[in-house]
């Protein structure tokens, strides 16, 4: 009996609550926490204090490995299953979906307009109701049936006058006579050549070198009750003669001395211009796929951009000769290349001393695209020494033997190495980046083909389909699959991307963008009873549009779902029903539940971090003073690239400058795309592309350029921070200069995980051994032989104080930091990683498994362990992402510490935190897409905050709250 009370009460619970007991995924220390059902629950805490391991390895893992095992073991192969996380029980759990920042779509075939589906319905619409032109002429092409082109004639109306015309000759060449012969013994009597009526009992002599049309009239009619079946034989044998065309004169009343005009009307029981005699393909939806081979340009196919040779860098500079490397694909140095070349300068007249300016029309032609009727002869002494080989054969030309030696690349590196340097990605000259073929293009909806919907944004399409007018049959056809696009436009919107235009490539977009659009796909789905978990929606997203994400959430939590946020945006925060804070710290430090309960309640919890920044026990504090600079300034020109409309900006040195704005408003193509190529390409003799400006003064005034950003810092599980920053290299010789090592002769080689001799070749250096269980997933186990010490014994010996290489890649960096404190070049470095809050991070962990904000932050530290010069300019781009309040204070207090040595940081930042301990402020916008672009402010947070009614800053009005409310340095 007691047996079923408690089941019961189990049940109500698991309706209430989502119960965990005993996690120990990662960092987790068997931590016990229920988690309310149907509410908006955030939780925070520091970065790596163990969040995601418990909202996404805990929670998430469970729902789905649940679902995946309710699956057949036949299924389950193809789907793959999932480990069971490391927790004792589970109760109260929902289908779990996850909606994480990461971004997979770096496939260029890959847009938004793909991603969210809303291309897909883009596609059915087109080809359901969209009209076809000819991609040649224009002509619009119709495909109707006998009856419907029969139909549309007599709903003309009574007593129209029409003379049927059927086209059997349309713009060729020749006399044409037995064309005429035949429609006359055929019975008709008139016809209509080059646009003139004429007899065909006539004398007609055509001139056979011009393009003549010959239009044969079948009949003149004037439509009546009772002209149905005269009209039909008339079409019909129209339709049989001209090859399922008929032209159709319909006489029009006008005011001209005539009284009328005749209006030309084609007919086609198939899809091709008459004129141009291009069929066009049956309307499907895979016609406009450019991931579709029917519907892709055949030149690029369908990525809308082809890789080709780049003069420039081919030729970087003509006023130097062949012998003084004019042309860089080929090694003046080559024993072959100066045979070559010298036959081509003596066939062209010119020596290998000439500078290629100096040549003449013809002997440019003839090296660059060579000349077939000169016979070249050179003989080429092999660099061995042993015989020559003679040649007797035409130059081809720069061009197409580049193109050969390309082809026949001995391997993908060489071809690869040839591509880097010599070649660029240019616009494909046959669809102008379009992606489509010219049939495709030529359907149009409304006055625009697919392209050019896909090239507006969010909130121009909605505009756009809203006041698309139809006919009342493509009404019928098309109400469900425009309200889709409504519906899914609509979403995008709400979710903040009303900026985005459906063509942008989804490898462009940040990880927030991409999550917010992976959310509003979900919010199409219109699921009710899930359990979502998100990974910081809120990155790349300004206050402004902070309110309209915060809806979206909201909205799935009315829906009866169970919305789960790891999350560090304020606002959030505070709107929250209830929070979850882990911590204390990160790493080994954190793991453990310090406050559940709504906001309210975790603020009142003193040893909560979140809670006593939410109470505003701790804070951020505003600089006293703004730094005035050095008084030199970059200043950037006429930048036009993507949405920027010519703007031109002063960026002052020996300051600490943010730009800001709302999403979408221009601050990543300034800096990232058009700013940083240039100077990194002065400076540091990079060859990125910059985007399109008139110019940058002032980079003479810093020395080199840093961009920090959050690219993983490496691609293999076996790159670790300690090997990024180039301490490990330092330990491994510390290793190796032990008495131990130079008895045994043990070189820094030796204690290394990634080579022989050192490593346990049981495990390569992985400590663990992976075996392959078919639809299981792999199970990893530590290996037999090192016990997961990824060494063999005889390196494990050598010990210094008292511990051995494996030993040390164990030791946090706050360990380590202590452990070498003897050893200056090495503490030094890990100082420098516990500076930016990573002393929580094992020395020999993954890179893999750090975030992204982890990651930059690891990259900071390598940049302030060098030695600075004080002409720096850093650029980062959103380093907040993923840092908790008590982080971005560390943060922050390290790029204070990098200005105040006399460089320049220049960062993209939403956080208000950050913005109000900047000493200058460029704001773009007003808005997102085409309504930004435009410096709308500069000046110090409080001058920017000041004007904000009247420049319209989004950034001003919102900063404004926070200087309000903020604490100023003492």
């Amino acid at each position: 009996m007691s047996n079923i009370i408690d089941n019961k009460t189990i049940h109500s619970v698991q309706g209430e609550k989502i119960v965990i007991q005993g996690a120990r995924e990662h960092n987790l220390k068997n931590i016990s926490v229920e988690i309310p059902r149907h509410k908006l629950v955030v939780i925070s805490g520091l970065s790596g204090s163990g969040k995601s391991s418990l909202a996404f390895d805990t929670l998430f893992a469970e729902g789905q490995r649940r679902y995946m095992e309710s699956l057949s073991s036949y299924a389950r192969q193809f789907l793959g299953s999932m480990d069971k996380p490391d927790v004792d029980l589970i109760e109260g759990l929902s289908p779990a979906i996850s909606i994480e920042q990461k971004t997979t779509h770096n496939n260029p075939r890959s847009t938004v307009g793909t991603v969210t589906e809303i291309y897909d319905y883009y596609r059915l619409l087109f080809a359901r109701i969209g009209h076809a032109h000819c991609p040649n002429c224009g002509r619009e092409i119709k495909e109707q049936s006998e009856d419907q082109i029969i139909d549309t004639i007599l709903g003309w109306g009574e007593g129209t006058r029409l003379t049927i015309l059927a086209p059997v000759i349309r713009g060729k060449k020749g006399e044409h006579q037995k064309i005429i012969e035949d429609a006359q013994k055929s019975g008709f009597v008139r016809a209509r050549i080059d646009g003139l009526m004429v007899e065909l009992d006539d004398t007609i002599k055509l001139d056979k070198q011009k393009k003549h049309t010959i239009e044969i009239v079948v009949d003149r009619i004037a439509i009546k009750d009772d002209s149905r079946k005269r009209l039909a034989e008339s079409v019909e044998a129209a339709l049989q003669a001209a090859n399922g065309v008929v032209i159709v004169l319909r006489r029009v009343n006008d005011d001209s001395e005539k009284g009328y005009h005749e209006e030309e009307v084609f007919f086609s029981q198939k899809n091709a211009c008459p004129d141009c005699g291009i069929s066009v393909p049956e309307l499907q939806p895979r016609l406009f796929s450019f991931n579709n081979p029917f519907g892709a340009c055949p030149e690029c196919t369908g990525i809308g951009e082809k890789m080709e040779w780049d003069a420039k860098k081919i030729l970087p500079d003509d006023s130097l000769s062949f012998n003084e490397g004019a042309l860089p694909f080929y090694n003046p140095d080559s024993e072959w290349n100066k045979s070559l070349f010298g036959a081509v300068a003596e066939t062209g007249g010119f020596t290998l001393d000439t500078p290629l300016k100096d040549l003449s029309e013809s002997q440019r032609e003839f090296l660059w695209k060579g000349d077939d009727t000169k016979i070249m002869h050179w003989i080429y002494r092999k660099q061995s020494g042993e015989g020559f080989s003679e040649y007797k054969r035409p130059w081809i030309g720069i061009w197409a033997d580049m193109k050969r030696r390309h082809n026949e690349a001995w391997g993908e590196s060489q071809r690869v190495r040839m591509e880097e340097r010599f070649m660029s990605v240019s616009e494909c000259t046959c669809c102008h980046g379009k992606r489509l073929r010219p049939e495709s293009l030529g359907v149009t909806v409304g006055g625009k083909n697919i392209i050019d919907l896909c090239a507006l944004s969010v909130i121009e399409s909605l505009d756009f389909i809203e006041k698309l007018e139809l006919t009342e049959t493509e009404k019928l056809i098309s109400v469900q699959i425009i309200k889709e696009i409504k519906a899914r436009l609509t979403f995008l919107k709400n979710v903040g991307l009303d900026y985005l235009t459906l063509e942008r490539s989804a490898g462009t977009l940040s990880g927030g963008e991409a999550q917010r659009i992976r959310l509003a796909t979900q919010i199409g789905s219109g699921l009710t009873g899930v359990m979502y978990i998100l990974d910081e929606p809120s990155i790349g997203l300004h206050q402004r549009d902070n309110e309209r994400l915060i809806d979206t959430l909201t909205y799935l939590r009315d829906l009866k779902n169970t919305v789960i946020v790891v999350e560090h945006d304020e606002q959030t925060l505070r709107t929250a029903d209830w929070l979850v804070d882990i911590g204390p710290g990160a790493g080994v430090h954190g793991g453990n539940v310090i406050a559940s309960g709504t906001p309210a309640q975790v603020m009142e919890v003193s040893e909560s971090l979140t809670g006593q920044y939410l109470k505003g026990t701790l804070f951020m504090p505003i600089p006293k003073e703004r730094r005035k600079g050095n008084g030199k300034f970059i200043s950037i020109k006429g930048v036009r690239e993507h949405n920027l409309k010519n703007v031109s900006v002063d960026i002052p040195l020996g300051t600490f400058t943010c730009i800001t704005g709302v999403s979408g408003s221009g601050k990543s193509t300034l800096l990232s795309d058009v700013f940083y190529p240039v100077v990194s390409n002065t400076l540091m003799k990079t060859d990125y592309k910059a985007g399109e400006h008139d110019s940058i003064e002032g980079i003479e005034n810093i020395d080199k350029v840093i961009n920090i950003d959050q690219s993983p810092i490496g691609r293999t599980p076996r790159s670790n921070p300690v090997t990024y920053v180039g301490v490990f290299d330092s330990i491994r010789e510390l290793y190796a200069s032990l008495p131990d090592s130079k008895a045994r002769g043990y070189k820094s080689g030796r204690f290394s995980f990634n080579v022989k001799g050192g490593r346990c070749e049981n495990c390569q250096g992985a400590g663990t051994i992976t075996i392959e269980m078919n639809f299981l997933p792999d199970v990893f186990i530590q290996c037999d032989v090192c016990h997961g010490h990824r060494f063999n014994q005889e390196t494990l010996d050598v010990r210094y104080k008292g511990k051995n290489i494996s030993d040390v890649l164990n030791m946090t960096i706050e360990e380590a930091a202590d452990f070498f404190n003897a050893i200056p070049h090495i503490s030094r470095k890990l100082e420098t990683l516990k500076s930016v809050g990573l002393g929580y991070i094992q020395l020999g962990q993954s890179a893999l498994t750090l975030s992204g904000g982890e990651a930059q932050r690891v990259k900071l530290a390598t940049e302030l362990a060098r030695p600075s010069t004080g002409k720096t300019l850093y650029i980062l781009d959103e380093p907040t992402t993923g840092l908790h309040f008590a982080d971005v204070k560390v943060l922050m207090e390290v790029i204070q510490r990098l200005v105040d040595k006399g460089n320049s940081v220049v960062m993209i930042e939403h956080n208000l935190d950050v913005i109000a301990q900047a000493d200058y402020i460029i704001d773009l916008g007003p808005d997102g897409g085409n309504k930004g672009g435009t410096i709308v402010d500069t000046g110090t947070p409080e001058e920017v905050a000041k004007r904000w009614q009247e420049t319209g800053s989004y950034t001003g009005k919102f900063i404004e709250d926070t200087l309000k409310h903020g604490h100023r340095e003492e």
